[in-house]
C-alpha cells in the first residue's frame, strides 16, 4: 500500500518528526532561490518516477522533502509557486470503478488514540511497500488491471497482469468483483527493522513501466489484496471471501484489535519479524465503511496508516564544525536541525575524516540523509539536496595538527590541548575519577602539567568549583602523582609500542634511536620513528623535566 501518489492528500495533516517546523530568517532573494531549487528537484524526482518507473530517491526521503517544500511555502507564501501535483500527466485514461483512496498518516500512539476516539470494530494489517492496483473481474474473468493513477483514473496494466502468476486470471463462481491491492516484490523472510525497504517498491514500479515482462520478473511480483470494496459489509465475511478466492495473505495478515496497545504491539511485531514483502508501516481499518460508490480519491475517515520509524531521516545542516582530537586528527561535525530516528533525536553527526568532508563539500543549508549504523550510531548516508546559497566554510589546516602539536595552549590549539588533558586524566592515562573534559575546561590551564601545583584555594577561584569539589580534585591530583611510569608515558601521549618493552627510566628510553626501537621487536620503521620523535621532541622533553622536578617516579635523575 506504499504509494507516493497519496502525498497531496495526506501532507496536510502530516507533521513529520524528522523535520523542525520553523521558518528560516532568509532575505527575499535567498528564499526565492531556495524554493525554486527545491521545487525543481522534486519535479525531477516526480518525472523520473512517474515517467520511467524509477525511484531516484528513497520514498521516505521524498516524503520528507515534500513536507519541507510545504513548510517553506507556508513560510514564504508570496514567493511560493502553486505546489505541483506529482501525478500531473500521469492519471491515465481508465476510470477506476471504485475510487482508490489515499491514507492519512499518524505521527505516534497519541495520534492513534485521538483517531480511534469512539471507533470500534478495528482491524490492522501491514502496509505493504508496493504499487497499488485495481483488479476488475467480469463474469469470473480478469478484464482489467488499472494503476493507482490519481485515484480516479489510472493506466492500463492488464497486459502485464496477464503474465503475473500472483494475479488470478479467473475467479470461478465469483461473477463480477472489484479488488484493490498492492503489487509487491517478493522478499521471503524480509525483516523491515534490519533490512529496510531495499527499493522493493521502485523495482516493481520499474518493471510495470516496461513494455514487456519476462517470466522470472513476472514471477517475482506478488499481490496483497487489501480491500474488496463491493464485498460483504462485515469484515470477517470479506476476509473469508478473499481467502476463498485464493488471497490467503489477506486473511492471515488482517487482525482484529481492541485498543491502541494491541495495535502498537502488531506494529512492533511486523516491524521486527519476517514478512514476504517490504512493509513501511501498518494500516488500521474500521470493519464497517460506506458503500463503494461513495468512495472518493482522498483519505477516508475509516482507515489510517501508522508508519514505522524512518530508516533514513532528512536533516538540514545548520553548521559545519571541526573537532581536533588528541593526536591531531581533524573530524568534521555536522550540526543538524534536530531529526528523529528510531525514537532518538539526532543533532550532531561526524563525517570521519577531513578528506570525506572535502569530497562531499557539505555546507550549511544542505539537506542530508542520516541513518543509524548498527541501529545505534547516527551517520551520514548521502547528500540529498544542496542549498541554493553556498556558505563558505574554513576548515583547519591539516598540516598544523599532528601527534606532537598543541602540547601547550597557544592560539588555535584549544581543541587539541583540551583533548590531551581529557586523555591524560582518563582511564587510559592517569585514571582521575570524576575529572573530565568539563573540569579541565574550567581550570583554564596553559600547560599540560600546570594542575600539579594547584591547591584548594586556587581551585576555588575557578568558575563552578566550590570547597568540596576543590578538595576532591586535589586528592585526585595527589593520587595521580603515584601512578606507574608507564602510565605517565601513555598519559603524555606515547605512541603505541606494540610488543616493545619499556625497560628503564626516562633517560634510558629517551636515549634510544629508531634502530634501537626496531630492535625491540614488533615495530616497523614508521612506528619506531614515531617513538623516537616523541622522546626527542623539545616540548615532551620539557614535560619530562617538569616531572623530574616534581619527583615523579621514572623521570627523576639517577642519584
Amino acid at each position: 500500500m506504499k504509494t507516493r501518489i497519496a502525498l497531496p492528500f495526506f501532507l496536510t495533516c502530516l507533521a513529520l518528526p524528522a523535520l523542525a517546523a520553523y521558518c528560516p530568517a532568509w532575505p527575499t532573494s535567498r528564499a526565492e532561490a531556495e524554493l525554486a531549487l527545491l521545487d525543481q528537484q522534486i519535479g525531477e524526482w516526480d518525472l523520473t518516477y512517474h515517467s520511467q518507473g524509477r525511484s531516484a530517491v528513497d520514498d521516505e526521503l521524498y516524503d520528507q522533502a515534500r513536507e519541507r517544500q510545504k513548510q517553506l511555502h507556508r513560510c514564504f507564501p508570496s514567493l511560493a509557486a502553486p505546489q505541483r501535483d506529482p501525478l500531473a500527466g500521469n492519471a491515465g485514461k481508465h476510470h477506476h470503478p471504485v475510487a482508490q483512496t489515499g491514507l492519512n498518516k499518524l505521527r505516534d500512539e497519541a495520534d492513534l488514540r485521538r483517531w480511534m476516539g469512539q471507533r470500534r470494530d478495528l482491524w490492522v494489517q501491514p502496509k505493504v511497500d508496493g504499487v497499488a492496483v485495481t483488479l476488475v473481474y467480469r463474469q469470473d474473468r480478469l478484464r482489467r488491471a488499472i494503476s493507482r493513477g490519481d485515484g480516479s483514473r489510472g493506466q492500463d496494466w492488464t497486459h502485464h497482469a496477464r503474465r503475473i502468476a500472483a494475479i488470478p486470471q479467473q475467479l470461478p463462481g465469483i461473477a463480477d468483483v472489484v479488488l484493490q491491492g498492492e503489487l509487491y516484490w517478493r522478499l521471503d523472510g524480509h525483516i523491515q527493522a534490519t533490512q529496510g525497504g531495499r527499493n522493493a517498491r521502485g523495482k516493481v514500479a520499474g518493471l510495470l513501466n516496461r513494455h514487456e515482462l519476462d517470466e522470472p520478473e513476472a514471477d517475482g511480483i506478488g499481490l496483497f489484496v487489501w480491500d474488496w470494496p463491493d464485498g460483504p459489509a462485515d469484515m470477517r465475511e470479506r476476509l473469508a471471501g478473499l481467502h476463498a478466492m485464493g488471497f490467503a495473505e489477506a486473511r492471515a495478515l488482517t487482525r482484529p484489535v481492541r485498543d491502541a496497545e494491541e495495535i502498537a504491539a502488531w506494529r512492533e511485531r511486523w516491524y521486527r519479524t519476517p514478512l514476504p514483502f517490504a512493509s513501511d508501516g501498518i494500516v488500521i481499518r474500521q470493519g464497517s465503511r460506506p458503500d463503494a460508490e461513495r468512495w472518493k480519491p482522498q483519505p477516508p475517515h475509516w482507515a489510517v496508516a501508522w508508519k514505522y520509524p524512518f530508516a533514513k531521516a532528512l536533516a538540514e545542516v545548520r553548521a559545519v564544525e571541526f573537532k581536533v582530537g588528541r593526536t591531531g586528527r581533524i573530524t568534521p561535525l555536522l550540526q543538524l536541525a534536530p531529526a528523529e530516528l528510531d525514537g532518538r533525536r539526532i543533532r550532531t553527526i561526524g563525517l570521519g575524516s577531513l578528506e570525506r568532508w572535502q569530497t562531499l563539500d557539505i555546507r550549511p543549508g544542505d539537506q542530508v540523509a542520516i541513518v543509524l549504523a548498527g541501529q545505534t550510531v547516527p551517520q551520514l548516508d548521502s547528500v540529498v539536496l544542496r542549498a541554493a546559497e553556498r556558505s563558505s566554510v574554513s576548515p583547519p589546516l591539516a598540516g598544523d595538527y599532528h601527534a606532537l602539536s598543541c602540547l601547550r595552549l597557544v592560539s588555535g590549539c584549544e581543541a587539541q590541548f583540551l583533548a590531551r588533558l581529557e586523555w591524560l586524566g582518563g582511564p587510559k592515562g592517569l585514571g582521575m575519577r570524576g575529572v573530565g573534559r568539563g573540569t579541565w575546561a574550567r581550570l583554564e590551564l596553559e600547560g599540560l602539567l600546570d594542575w600539579l601545583t594547584l591547591d584548594v584555594a586556587t581551585l576555588m577561584e575557578k568558575p563552578g568549583i566550590g570547597a568540596r569539589r576543590a578538595a576532591q580534585l586535589t586528592q585526585q591530583f595527589s593520587d595521580a602523582r603515584g601512578r606507574p611510569f608507564a602510565k605517565w608515558l601513555r598519559a603524555l601521549g606515547l605512541p603505541p609500542i606494540g610488543s616493545a618493552r619499556l625497560d628503564g627510566d626516562w633517560a634510558t628510553l629517551s636515549g634510544r634511536t629508531t634502530r634501537d626501537w626496531q630492535a625491540q621487536g614488533g615495530l616497523g620503521p614508521a612506528r619506531a620513528g614515531q617513538l623516537t620523535a616523541f622522546f626527542q621532541h623539545p616540548e615532551v622533553q620539557a614535560l619530562a623535566e617538569r616531572l623530574q622536578a616534581e619527583g615523579i617516579a621514572g623521570f627523576a635523575a639517577p642519584q
